[in-house]
């Protein structure tokens, strides 16, 4: 049997969704207008852009398949 050979880390490509930047953080994402009740279709699109811009959009729509090995980097 070979080796196992442990995947690159996803950490560490910027391609990845699971990649993040220095300058990510949880104020980082920036989306006017505000959300209120009447607005959810121009904040929505607004979030959408905002979160796919920075790769992060498959883990608000759930499109990020859950990885099977538990070896995996990004288990």
């Amino acid at each position: 049997m070979p080796p196992r050979v442990a995947p690159m880390d996803p950490t560490s490509d910027p391609s990845s969704p699971y990649y993040v930047h220095s300058s990510d953080g949880p104020s980082s994402v920036k989306v006017t207008p505000l959300l209120t009740g009447s607005n959810y279709h121009s904040w929505s699109r607004s979030m959408r852009r905002a979160l796919g811009g920075k790769l992060k959009l498959e883990f608000v729509d759930g499109t990020i398949p859950i990885p099977e090995d538990q070896f995996d980097p990004s288990f």
